[in-house]
């Protein structure tokens, strides 16, 4: 007897035909939060590519340095609430270097941590034809390998070998001459065109160039409005943006061990708390981790007048060092784009339906359902199921799936457009209470 599957009822033999298949589940989630991205001279790594940093890695390697060093101060300021750092080196620096005889040992990357590394060249006591090398940092060894001459050494991960013929001992070989150069504007621009490529949720600008601050806010507009990525700009001092897409910083904060962050610097963990939030979390009084003042400190008045030009202020509450409102610098308000949208809470549960519904849209729906009453009845209930997930988090409120979700065909054959409902939630910022006291 016959069998297998069926694509229409037409087979020739009798026989049993069957198919299996899933039952449709709606494919769209929330996307995952926690990416920031930052350029930063520095003294140590890859020059002008994006290197990925994640809670708990190892940063020696790839940074030259521990996490807990001055070095890497803004890095771990970001990595408090950022679950990545798309981390971008912006000076390509110079390679330190030493010869020994007739080997040179240069550092992997330029700047100035290349001085602190050093060769080693000890004869083997098993085998006086072998040397041992050692790379070291600061007197901890590094690397260590055997070799018979220059051309038997191979790289690690903070030298290249060069050179030809027989090795030379030497007790200790420091390496020299390596700095760390300086960054220039065309050096983020580089930077701006690379990161474009990720995927990230917020970009740090560490500098008080204000035609950086213009480049940067001119990025932002452009992926926001052009091509329909999401993503917020954090400067510092830029309430003139006057954008729902850029986050202004007016002051920094005092860590526990008397290290002062400028509102530049304090950039890094602003940006990385604002990644790192989720879509039903506002940063209204959010805490920042280990600071013990605000710096400088505000008066009420300046306090309020920071608020309403649409500024991220840090201000002491409770003994904490707190965001004393979760807003971006939307001042000027217009019948499309009211208020609301100056809140960062309400702004990304906005951006986040416009990310995760055009990756699902894109890695499910395009090119592949047809436009057909079936087909846009699974785009209604992927709209449904997606905000009925919303609503369960609290992320929006009042959702009605039989009125609130309107799609049809569009002005042509591959066309289907879509109209949403949504009332995203803001949080309790404001308690008004009355006491009556008899």
């Amino acid at each position: 007897m016959a069998g297998g599957t069926f694509t229409t009822q037409d087979k020739t033999r009798p026989g049993v035909y069957i198919n299996f298949e899933s039952v449709p589940k709606a494919s769209g989630t929330l996307g995952d939060r926690g990416v920031v991205t930052m350029a930063l001279p520095l003294s140590w790594g890859a020059d002008h590519a994006v290197i990925a940093v994640n809670a708990g890695d190892d940063t020696s390697k790839l940074l030259g340095y521990d996490i807990a060093t001055p070095q890497l101060l803004l890095v771990r300021e970001a990595l408090k609430r950022a679950k990545t750092i798309l981390l971008y080196r912006l000076n390509a620096g110079t390679k330190a270097k030493v010869t020994v005889g007739g080997l040179t040992a240069t550092a992997k990357y330029g700047g100035v941590r290349g001085n602190d590394l050093t060769v080693t060249i000890q004869q083997d006591i098993d085998d006086e034809l072998v040397y041992i090398v050692r790379t070291m940092l600061q007197g901890v060894v590094l690397d260590e390998q055997t070799a018979a001459a220059i051309d038997g050494l191979q790289a690690n991960d903070w030298l290249t070998f060069s050179g030809t013929g027989a090795l030379t001992a030497t007790a200790s070989a420091p390496l020299t001459g390596g700095a760390d150069g300086t960054a220039t504007n065309q050096d983020h621009s580089d930077y701006l065109e690379a990161i474009e490529l990720t995927d990230f949720q917020t970009i740090a600008l560490v500098s008080t160039d204000n035609t950086l601050k213009t480049l940067y806010t001119a990025f932002v507009k452009r992926l926001r409005d052009s091509e329909g990525v999401k993503v917020q700009a954090v400067l510092e001092n830029y309430a003139t943006a006057d954008y729902e897409g850029v986050i202004s910083v007016k002051n920094g904060v005092v860590l526990s061990d008397g290290t002062s962050l400028t509102a530049a610097q304090a950039t890094a963990w602003m940006a990385a708390a604002t990644a790192g939030a989720a879509v039903n979390q506002s940063l209204t009084y959010s805490p920042y981790e280990d600071a013990v003042d605000a710096n400088p400190r505000y008066t009420n008045s300046q306090i309020e007048a920071a608020l309403r030009a649409g500024e991220i202020v840090f201000t002491r509450n409770n003994g904490r060092i707190v965001v004393e409102q979760d807003i971006n610098t939307l001042s000027s308000y217009t019948p499309t784009k009211q208020r609301h949208f100056s809140k960062n809470r309400v702004l990304r549960v906005l951006d986040g339906i416009n990310n995760d519904m055009k990756r699902t849209f894109e890695s499910t729906f395009v090119g592949k359902v047809a436009n057909t009453d079936d087909g846009r009845n699974l785009i209604r209930n992927e709209y449904n199921k997606y905000f009925d997930l919303l609503q369960n988090l609290s992320a929006i409120q009042n959702f009605d799936a039989q009125t609130d979700v309107l799609v049809k065909v569009g002005d042509d054959s591959e066309s289907v457009y879509a109209e949403v409902n949504v009332q995203p939630v803001d949080a309790v910022e404001k308690i008004y209470m009355k006491v009556q006291v008899r």
